[in-house]
């Protein structure tokens, strides 16, 4: 009996012990995750100055480049030209040549400071999955020394697979922010960089040819325009700015008037209850990520012709039934991890389960598929 109590009292020392290691690990991990994210901000930050930067030193080169032709053309004809014009073309040659020396240095400076903080951030990254590692392995411990060991398996399987949504929500992540630099590369910046170019010519034809300003003005305007709605869709596809200002149906509706735009399956919006009425933040933006989501799986996997979306606003729940016709699929890999680049549906499911809501798919290999969801979700 004594040894029994002595035993108990063991447990529970080290089952203290551990649960104090635990809190420790917590304040750790959280102090560098809140590491990382400074990290990450100074990061974008410096990158922003380097495309700023970047941008000056294009502009400074084009100058540059003009002015030493101007240079040129002063000393073949210096006889055409005064003193004081001959002083201004070397001076104004001279100052553009030390702006563009120091936009590079600058940039250069930008550029290895970067470096360095990819790699803190690379470091802190590494540091903070260890230690989330580590309290994975000592909450595990707890659950053992406490007797929970009937739900040992399922928490394994749990915890598997939560870590493959993470590593695969990180892959996500890393291939998004790849896709936007790529779309902003190839779309607004290029854009950008013609206007520049018919801004000049539009300057050097004031000078000579003042009747062809008009019709590159026009050019310039159309590029301008054409580059804003680029941005606008970036943008709107990041995060929405009509969710916060109008709320989840008329943004629904737009994305789904743009989408059908660019495709051609048929997608039609159901909406019973108040339409007008407003949810607050977190339900509205889980919502459209959910939509988004199953539209986006139904064309470019089920290679589905019709889809119809089915969204019942309620006092405190909200009910969102997606059906297509596509191909379907096998819900049972899916949903348990086992079949790759499967974070898609990983994802909905666990936004859903954050807001302690439902989700039910029902697939079948030729009868398309349909995705029930219902959560709480309170009126503004």
């Amino acid at each position: 009996m004594q040894a029994l109590t002595e035993l108990d009292s063991v447990i529970k020392k080290t089952l203290t012990a551990v649960e104090q290691g635990k809190n420790q690990i917590a304040t750790i991990a959280d102090g560098i995750r809140m590491q990382r994210d400074e990290l990450l901000a100074r990061l974008v930050e410096i990158k922003g100055e380097i495309l700023e930067v970047i941008t000056k030193v294009d502009k400074l080169e084009r100058e540059d480049k003009l002015a030493r032709f101007h240079l040129m053309e002063v000393n073949r004809n210096f006889t055409r030209y005064v003193e004081k014009d001959i002083q201004a073309a070397y001076e104004e040659a001279q100052h553009i040549q030390l702006q563009l020396t120091q936009m590079r240095e600058r940039e250069l400076q930008y550029r290895q400071r970067r470096d360095q903080l990819e790699i803190l951030l690379r470091r802190a990254a590494e540091t903070l999955a260890k230690a989330e590692k580590l309290q994975d392995h000592v909450n595990m411990a707890l659950q053992l020394l406490s007797g929970g060991f009937q739900n040992v398996s399922v928490q394994l399987d749990e915890l598997q697979l939560r870590q493959q949504l993470s590593l695969r929500i990180i892959k996500a992540q890393e291939e998004e922010r790849s896709r936007v630099a790529r779309e902003i590369h190839d779309g607004p910046a290029q854009s950008m960089a013609n206007v520049v170019l018919r801004a000049e010519i539009c300057e050097k034809l004031m000078t000579i040819e003042p009747d062809k300003v008009r019709g590159e003005l026009h050019d310039l305007k159309e590029m301008v325009k054409e580059s804003l709605q680029e941005v606008r869709k970036i943008i709107f596809n990041l995060r929405p700015m009509v969710l916060d200002d109008l709320g989840i149906v008329p943004t629904l509706r737009r994305f789904i008037q743009e989408l059908q735009k660019r495709t051609e399956m048929n997608i039609e919006l159901v909406v019973l209850g108040g339409e007008e009425e407003r949810l607050a933040s977190v339900p509205e933006v889980a919502i459209f990520r959910i939509v988004q989501e199953a539209l986006n799986n139904s064309l470019k996997h089920a290679k589905a012709r019709r889809c119809v979306i089915r969204l019942e606003i309620l006092a405190g729940r909200v009910n969102i039934s997606i059906a297509d016709d596509g191909c379907g699929f096998d819900t049972e890999p899916v949903l348990h991890g086992s079949e790759r680049d499967c974070f898609g549906i990983l994802g909905m499911r666990e936004r859903v389960e954050l807001l302690n809501g439902q989700i039910r798919i029902a697939s079948l290999s030729g009868k398309g598929t349909e995705i029930h969801v219902s959560i709480p979700a309170k009126k503004r």
